[in-house]
């Protein structure tokens, strides 16, 4: 499983930086524009030139409305700007259909310009608070539009966490889904250490968090700790040796 944490500025990008043995992905992103919120591009050039090489710099580029033309230009600036993840939220799409639409515009828009960059749909946990697609939809979507992967967040950030609105059993069949088409499946939403058991189970290939990282474990008010990087990616390791036995790790 690949740890992906989410700075939200060039400085706590730094923090990544001094943690970088510990994670696998940085994600750039902007929480106070949404739980995908797109942050600017000349801070994704800027995180990209101060990670190290070889970890990868992911970027969101929102919690997108039902406009394929408007999302596909913001994703090719996310590619351009020095991204090889692409995240996609599909906040305005309200059926499959509209998602396939969106999805496909932002595969032609990023493999036009970088063919090896990967694509994310990401549905919601909590699609039911906000009236867009299904999160067991998530993973045909990504397949039938060309994505490399699919992934589950929580839309709105109040506390709730991705198991309180898609339970362990569900985000297994929704691993499953995506597995099925080929895709990697990619899970967060105020995800916790506490999660990590089911979350390795399940074979989940990537672990989204930020809250997880951040002083006061508040992703708007905290800054990225090195030392909770670590810390985190501890845990992950031991569920990994735990799971690799078959003895069940006790969180």
């Amino acid at each position: 499983m690949l740890l992906l944490i989410s700075p939200d500025s060039v400085e706590e990008a730094l923090d990544c930086a001094k943690a970088a043995e510990h994670l696998d992905i940085v994600d750039v992103k902007k929480p106070d524009e949404g739980s995908l919120g797109a942050n600017f591009p000349w801070v994704i050039r800027e995180i990209r030139d101060v990670v190290p090489a070889d970890k990868p710099v992911s970027a969101t580029v929102g919690d997108v409305p039902y406009k394929p033309g408007t999302v596909a230009q913001a994703a090719l600036g996310a590619v351009v700007s020095g991204a090889t993840y692409i995240k996609v939220g599909l906040y305005g799409c309200t059926t499959p259909d509209q998602g396939i639409e969106v999805m496909r515009a932002v595969v032609r828009a990023v493999k036009d310009h970088r063919p090896d960059a990967l694509v994310v749909a990401s549905g919601y946990a909590d699609a039911h608070r906000i009236g867009c697609v299904n999160p067991l939809a998530v993973p045909d979507i990504a397949a039938r539009s060309g994505a490399d992967a699919a992934m589950l967040d929580t839309a709105i950030k109040d506390g709730t966490r991705l198991f309180d609105h898609v339970p362990p059993e569900v985000c297994a069949e929704f691993v499953r889904l995506a597995h099925g088409s080929g895709l990697l499946a990619a899970l967060a939403g105020s995800v916790t250490q506490a999660d990590l058991g089911p979350l390795t189970r399940m074979g989940t290939d990537i672990v989204g968090v930020r809250g997880a990282v951040c002083e006061g474990g508040d992703r708007n008010a905290g800054r990225i700790r090195p030392r909770l990087v670590a810390a985190f990616r501890a845990e992950m390791d031991r569920q990994a040796r735990e799971y690799a036995v078959g003895v069940p790790a006790v969180n």
